[in-house]
């Protein structure tokens, strides 16, 4: 996920964006901090050693994702993120799952209205690659190579900058939004469907 913050106070949600250049990293990163805590709090109970806490781990992954990406290309991402289709990993958890015989139960997906939605959703999800390049460390250290074999999820887009430029295109789009809930709420639901799949799991 996004990279570890402390909670902040919840008065920040009705204010206008306006302000210096990764105004809305800062601003989402400080509104969703708790929610970020909790998951990671929740994701942290798996033990990526054994091939049955990685599969459960991945089943957690894939019950969110795959629902918020089927969302995210319903809500008209490309038009967002010209290059989605390098960034999609559906396929790739998909994958790593029939190889560890896991399997994926997606929970509702969330209706995203707007570009705003899209880009808060976004936001979760790109940023997960940075704790995914962590925990792919330790994962590639598993005594099991069934484990070792089934990261095709951790390992997506490592090396290619992904959540750099998607903070470039995230920026760009801060001079026509209005109301930051219109993003922070998003942002917030992904990070919710992630914990409820977790809790369900």
């Amino acid at each position: 996920m996004p990279e570890i913050a402390v909670p902040t106070p919840s008065n920040i949600d009705s204010r206008r964006f306006a302000g210096p250049v990764h105004h809305l990293r800062t601003t989402l990163k400080a509104a969703t901090a708790a929610d970020h805590a909790r998951l990671d709090g929740r994701l942290s109970a798996f033990d990526l050693t054994t091939l049955a806490g990685y599969r459960n781990f991945l089943e957690v992954n894939a019950a969110a994702l795959l629902p918020l990406e089927a969302a995210l290309v319903v809500a008209g991402v490309r038009q967002v993120l010209p290059d989605w289709d390098r960034r999609a990993r559906s396929h790739a958890i998909l994958n790593d799952l029939a190889r560890i015989g896991g399997r994926s139960q997606p929970l509702d997906p969330p209706a995203l209205a707007d570009r705003f939605a899209a880009l808060g959703t976004l936001y979760v999800l790109e940023g997960s690659r940075l704790g995914a390049a962590y925990l792919l460390k330790h994962v590639r250290r598993a005594a099991d190579p069934r484990i070792v074999g089934a990261t095709c999820y951790l390992a997506h887009g490592v090396g290619q900058n992904l959540w750099a430029s998607f903070l470039a295109v995230l920026e760009s789009h801060a001079p026509d939004l209005v109301d930051e809930d219109d993003i922070v709420a998003s942002a917030r639901r992904a990070f919710d469907l992630f914990a409820r799949a977790a809790v369900l799991s």
